[in-house]
């Protein structure tokens, strides 16, 4: 027979598993991460968890979700300034403030594998529900810089999108810089933003 949970259970019972998967999908990952490690906090059996989410996936979109209001505000508080080279400049190091800042985006780079395993089991239409925060705000920006004449016209919005998140693999890289780290990642930045204004 099914546990009945009340609302206020199951409010915080969800918030406990949300909470839980945070910290275990950061720590163990995806594959790592077993239901009864899941549900142990919460106190509730291993069947109990499907009353909340429909898999180890959902829930780590969900935790996904809730971690993207704060990502999303600290890369669009960077697109305040116009386009031009500051301001691609003040965006990248917003990203790479997002990557060493935030430990599941940062794993999320790193271990494509379990964002990969999360869209085959919940789809990349619920996956899509995290662009509009993100990503969707800096293609305005660039499509801005466009019209405007100062960013690149010639290359699309997502392209440039793809250039400004190739800064994040000297982010991830930087053990192999060693104590040249900060001069290359702001080359880098540098670099990314010339070669991408008009």
């Amino acid at each position: 027979m099914a546990t009945a949970f009340t609302a206020e259970e199951k409010s915080r019972i969800a918030r406990v598993l949300l909470d839980a998967g945070e910290e275990l999908f950061v720590t163990q990952g995806l594959k790592k991460t077993s239901l009864e490690d899941l549900v142990a906090p919460a106190g509730i059996a291993k069947g109990s968890f499907y009353a909340f989410f429909d898999s180890k996936e959902s829930l780590y979109l969900e935790v996904m979700l809730r971690r993207t209001p704060q990502v999303a505000a600290r890369v669009t508080a960077a697109l305040d300034g116009p386009p031009g080279e500051e301001g691609l400049v003040a965006v990248m190091h917003a990203i790479t403030g997002v990557l060493t800042g935030d430990p599941l985006y940062r794993r999320l780079l790193t271990r494509p594998d379990e964002l990969e395993a999360v869209t085959r089991r919940v789809g990349p239409e619920q996956i899509a529900r995290v662009t509009p925060q993100i990503v969707t705000p800096l293609l305005d920006y660039l499509a801005a810089g466009q019209r405007a004449g100062v960013v690149a016209a010639d290359i699309p919005p997502e392209t440039l999108v793809g250039v400004i998140r190739g800064v994040g693999l000297v982010v991830v890289n930087r053990d192999r810089f060693g104590p040249a780290y900060e001069q290359v990642l702001e080359a880098t930045i540098r670099t990314l933003a010339r070669g991408m204004l008009a």
